[in-house]
């Protein structure tokens, strides 16, 4: 199996797990405050908002923060260690320009966005620029182009 699929998938599963909540109307609001234990009128206080639409608690939010500071670590790791972009890198390509349907649009933005990185990141490093083409060229010949 693609080794960056792998990581991914093991990441979001812990993600998952983490005592968070989603809210996107007053009712939901409630429940998730119900939920936890808190009055959703008085205990305002024990929240911290994060981006779309969800909660944690702030008993909570180191943990959020070391899991998400973790995965950072494990992918800058798992990058770094592809010294050649043949590996790892390629994978990563690989596999996030068919999930943002490169073989259709033949446009690599939406990819790198995903992926935090710039045209000029990509082309100045002699790693990620092989991850880059080989994945492309996979892409192209599945495709017959």
């Amino acid at each position: 199996m693609n080794k960056y699929a792998e990581l991914r998938q093991r990441q979001q599963e812990e993600f998952n797990a983490l005592p968070l909540g989603f809210a996107f109307s007053r009712k939901q609001f409630d429940e998730m405050m119900q939920e936890w234990g808190l009055d959703p009128e008085k205990d305002l206080d024990k929240l911290l908002r994060i981006p779309g639409g969800g909660y944690v608690q702030k008993k909570d939010a180191d943990l959020l923060h070391q899991t998400t500071e973790r995965h950072s670590a494990e992918m800058a790791a798992a990058i770094a260690e592809d010294e050649t972009g043949e590996g790892f890198i390629y994978e990563m390509f690989l596999y996030e320009l068919d999930n943002h349907e490169y073989g259709y649009t033949r446009d690599t933005e939406d990819t790198l966005d995903a992926l935090g990185y710039t045209a000029e990141e990509v082309l100045n490093d002699p790693r990620l620029k092989r991850g880059i083409e080989k994945a492309v060229t996979e892409i192209c010949k599945r495709e017959g182009n």
